[in-house]
């Protein structure tokens, strides 16, 4: 077991109190997977963690979090909820017993616990539908998906994260209550999304979110040929979403140039100078690409931006003696694209001498 892990897990025993580690960690621990994300659950109360961790934050619903160098540690009280509002519990109790703790969870793989000496304890099943690759509900999956249902778009989540099946019966309930996600908000929509979005298995949880329908509850169309990327606005600009998802202004600008990019089907010295290097490298990856020739051809631009040409619209308003109008920024363009394109040299004897030649042309 991890030292840092132990630790805490033994400190909070010395001090009287029951402690494991449950979720998610216990679940990728045993498929092979490491993660930094560590839940505990424990018989402290919330106050009396902060008494055996004083510098941890509070969090909702009974307890605290803090850091351990590259580890996020949360730990919660164990409860009983008794009446939920929307899909937030807002009546529980705190309770000091572990098996009813587990049953008001999710997932049996997200509900397996480890000790301080790092033994298993197995009270919902977990470890059977670990090996059966089944992601199954704790309890009645339709009135847990009521309860919550953003369930339904964690269990195909975490389906898909970790290439597993639905079970059969939970599998039928979200299909029956899918209508329920658009109760979620967007934002917990997004995530989850974003999420599956960047898995290695995307297609097999696009398919799966296809086949419960709700890929049309979304409105999300053009996902059969996506082609996986690291890049979460690289994802997005592959499939079309009517949804309102809440994607910040420079997100939806990326998406857009990612897009127009992908649809373009090739990427020169002119789209490198226009869109930039980080989304010529995105949708590059997406084209098949090599990034090695999209940074060459960076390198090899001869201006990065517009302040770097060697002539400035005072200049053109003296050698074409006119006045500031709209035909300054027309021909501040004109030498922009020529220079991109090799057309004449970012040196000012040049550019002068290009704006005298076609004087008569303006």
């Amino acid at each position: 077991m991890n030292k840092i892990i132990k630790n805490v897990l033994t400190k909070m025993e010395n001090t009287g109190y029951e402690a494991y580690v449950v979720g998610g960690y216990v679940r990728d621990l045993l498929s092979g997977i490491f993660s930094y994300d560590i839940d505990i659950c424990t018989n402290a109360t919330p106050k009396e963690l902060l008494t055996i961790f004083p510098n941890a934050s509070s969090k909702n619903l009974g307890g605290i979090e803090f850091k351990i160098k590259e580890y996020h540690i949360e730990i919660t009280t164990y409860r009983e909820e008794i009446k939920y509002k929307g899909r937030k519990p807002v009546e529980f109790n705190y309770i000091n017993n572990l098996v009813i703790d587990l049953q008001r969870r999710d997932f049996t793989i997200n509900a397996i616990c480890m000790n301080s000496k790092g033994e298993i304890i197995d009270l919902v099943g977990g470890i059977d539908d670990l090996s059966d690759l089944k992601v199954k509900m704790i309890g009645n999956p339709e009135e847990k998906i009521k309860e919550d249902p953003l369930r339904i778009l964690r269990g195909i989540r975490i389906a898909t994260l970790i290439n597993f099946n639905l079970d059969t019966n939970l599998y039928k309930e979200i299909a029956a209550n899918k209508d329920l996600v658009l109760t979620l908000s967007n934002t917990r929509i997004k995530e989850e999304l974003d999420k599956i979005l960047l898995s290695k298995n995307v297609k097999r949880g696009l398919n799966l979110l296809n086949d419960l329908g709700i890929l049309n509850l979304l409105e999300l169309t053009n996902w059969q040929d996506i082609i996986p990327v690291k890049n979460l606005e690289g994802m997005y600009a592959q499939i079309k979403i009517n949804y309102d998802l809440p994607f910040t202004k420079v997100e939806k600008s990326n998406i857009i140039a990612i897009r127009r990019i992908i649809n373009n089907g090739l990427i020169d010295k002119s789209i490198i100078y226009n869109y930039g290097l980080y989304i010529s490298l995105v949708a590059g990856e997406i084209l098949n690409i090599d990034k090695k020739e999209i940074n060459k051809l960076y390198k090899s631009l001869p201006i990065h931006t517009k302040k770097d040409i060697n002539i400035k619209a005072s200049d053109i308003v003296k050698i074409l003696e006119i006045d500031y109008s709209k035909k300054v920024s027309i021909i501040l363009k004109d030498i922009e694209n020529l220079i991109i394109n090799g057309k004449i040299r970012n040196k000012t004897s040049d550019i002068e001498k290009y704006i005298k030649e076609h004087k008569s042309e303006w």
